[in-house]
């Protein structure tokens, strides 16, 4: 019996389908392009419009607006579909939240939206950061609402609750897909668990809105999508984005197929007939993509909804 040692087996080699004409993004720079990066650099601070390669960073940063990564840009864990490098993470930069302060001011952002890799390796997946972070940021900018888009706290016990305790508008964490690709997709992350997460964001503070994303196109069906949605609203979260899965590369999960324009409008309908606040369905939706303008309907939603009640 011949023994192969892992690092001399290659790994599967997955080929990328070109892009249609619909999922192609807009590549134009202009001065406010280069203010936002020049910021960004600045204050030698890590985005996620960088290192996922998100098929949005022209169009975002052209309005100022950048999702910082924080907790440094390398994840303990291996996700099948992201672009973000793994590894064994540096320490923490105890400036990061004055750092971070510091450029959303500069930018004049009405609306932050602020994630991170996971942090298994720290006792309580980076919590205790978070928060500092959301207090500093609301420190120096009190006009500005903050999103979080979190990791799920997996085996760190109730360690999310210092990020709840912060009070941001908006708790995002992020499903991503179904049920039965999560042992390809997602293998270090637990489905119920996120789902839990996100319920438990609700019971403890029900101001927060609630936010969670899906990708398709990593090889599920329908109804495993239609149940997702299910789960999603019984865990009560407010908000739900669907954006087509882009592979990174030949590395990465396969992609199964595109969806066309046509289907996300009807995933679009389909979600908001099941009683969500608010859905954004597109082939080019990602967590953060026109997160300033989501958070207004958001708001005027939850007050139409609430006056709706009230009337009834």
């Amino acid at each position: 019996m011949t023994i192969r040692h892992p690092e001399k087996i290659k790994k599967p080699i997955n080929p990328l389908k070109k892009k249609p004409n619909w999922i192609k993004s807009k590549l134009t720079n202009s001065q406010e392009f280069f203010l936002t990066k020049t910021i960004v650099n600045q204050y030698n601070l890590k985005t996620v419009c960088q290192e996922a390669n998100c098929p949005n960073i022209t169009e975002c940063w052209n309005k100022k607006h950048a999702t910082f990564l924080i907790m440094g840009d390398t994840c303990t864990r291996a996700c099948a579909f992201c672009d973000i490098i793994t590894g064994k993470p540096k320490s923490l930069d105890p400036l990061e939240p004055q750092k971070i302060s510091s450029a959303i001011k500069k930018l004049n952002l009405k609306h932050a939206v602020i994630t991170s890799v996971d942090r298994d390796d720290l006792f309580d997946g980076g919590a205790k950061h978070f928060y500092e972070v959301i207090i500093e940021t609301r420190k120096n900018n009190p006009n500005t609402s903050i999103e979080v888009l979190t990791p799920d706290f997996l085996r760190k016990g109730d360690s999310y609750k210092k990020v709840i305790e912060a009070k941001p508008d908006v708790f995002n964490h992020n499903i991503e897909t179904v049920p039965s690709l999560y042992r390809k997709v997602r293998p270090g992350s637990r489905y119920f668990a996120s789902l839990e997460l996100l319920k438990n964001v609700k019971k403890i503070n029900k101001n927060i809105f609630t936010k969670s994303g899906l990708m398709v196109g990593l090889g599920e069906n329908n109804d495993e999508i239609l149940q997702v949605m299910d789960d999603l609203k019984s865990a009560d979260v407010d908000f739900l984005t669907i954006g087509q899965y882009l592979q990174p590369s030949t590395k990465h999960h396969p992609l199964n197929r595109y969806y066309r324009p046509e289907e996300f409008v009807e995933l679009n309908n389909i979600a908001r007939s099941k009683g969500f606040l608010l859905v954004s369905s597109s082939p080019l939706t990602r967590s953060s993509y026109h997160a300033d303008d989501d958070f207004a309907k958001l708001q005027s939603n939850r007050i139409s909804q609430t006056n709706a009640k009230s009337i009834s």
